[in-house]
């Protein structure tokens, strides 16, 4: 499962937007520290196609693929040295895939900033130094075992990073446009996104003048950023989406179906969602020539619906 660390510093609205991800009930307050072991939330993709999908197939179930979130507590200034909660933190971030990191940019007075300031670039610096500072003691600790067999570096620079910028709901409905390539959200919308029926999710978007959640674009976003595809499979039992590599060969994704998948494949039929959907199922599919019977040097695409042959 893909896995995100949610990273920043103190107060920068980490733990309202894990609650807004996973709509767990954890300790939301305005001073350092609140989170001090990783909460952990696993949360669905969403995907419209698996709705449509399973009406056409008649599946009894939806699965969606779903992504891991976990909040990191607060950074500050020295962690690498062991300030604040330090290497417990910096431990952490190690075992993510890439890295959401939440840069406040709304003003509060009742929300402390920890730097008593709202500098969103000086913030990135500071967290990308840690990071830096982190990698350099790991790298000395490696220089001096030299001669012996080392595993690769685990460096916390190499992990990819996507920029949050926080804002406040007055900056989201205004337009506030980021400094930087990244994702612009309120964590305090979203939290209320997250509490609403789909009709007030709808007329709250509007209000705001978007089309979809912050947190639906992380999410997007995130794929992107890690290169990722979504396959699907869909039948009577369920229809149901994987995750793969953007240029896995069809027997390297089908390993997310079964890991014995890919030394096992044969062939597989593959059609496109929306082709399937025109054309009314996989009969029909099959009886005008759309469904295509692939081997082992088929790159899977975004959008695949698929049939594993083993």
């Amino acid at each position: 499962m893909l896995s995100i660390g949610i990273v920043g510093l103190p107060n920068v609205g980490k733990s309202t937007l894990f609650k807004a991800l996973t709509k767990k009930q954890i300790d939301i307050q305005n001073y350092p520290f609140t989170t001090i072991d990783p909460n952990v939330g696993v949360v669905a993709v969403p995907d419209e196609r698996l709705e449509l999908l399973a009406k056409l197939s008649n599946s009894k179930k939806i699965i969606p693929t779903a992504i891991e979130f976990i909040d990191i507590a607060g950074l500050v200034k020295g962690a690498s040295t062991g300030e604040g909660l330090g290497n417990k933190f910096l431990a952490n971030i190690r075992e993510v895939d890439t890295i959401a990191h939440i840069v406040r940019v709304f003003d509060d007075a009742d929300i402390i900033h920890v730097h008593k300031r709202i500098d969103p670039m000086d913030d990135i610096e500071i967290i990308k130094t840690e990071l830096e500072l982190a990698d350099l003691e790991t790298k000395e600790k490696r220089d001096k075992k030299k001669g012996e067999d080392l595993p690769k570096l685990d460096l916390l620079a190499d992990k990819k990073v996507i920029y949050v910028f926080n804002v406040s709901e007055a900056q989201l409905k205004s337009g506030w446009k980021a400094p930087m390539d990244g994702v612009v959200l309120s964590s305090t919308f979203e939290l209320l996104l997250s509490e609403a029926t789909p009709e007030e999710q709808k007329l709250y978007l509007e209000d705001v003048g978007l089309k979809q959640s912050g947190l639906d674009e992380l999410i997007t976003k995130a794929y992107t950023t890690l290169g990722l595809l979504t396959f699907l499979t869909t039948g009577e039992d369920e229809t149901r989406a994987w995750t793969a590599h953007v240029g896995d060969l069809i027997p390297r994704a089908s390993r997310a179906i079964h890991t014995d998948f890919e030394q096992k494949f044969i062939r597989a039929e593959v059609i496109n969602w929306k082709v399937l959907l025109d054309v009314g199922g996989w009969s029909q599919a099959r009886a005008t020539g759309k469904l295509k019977t692939v081997g082992k040097d088929y790159t899977i695409q975004e959008g695949d619906v698929v049939e594993i042959k083993i």
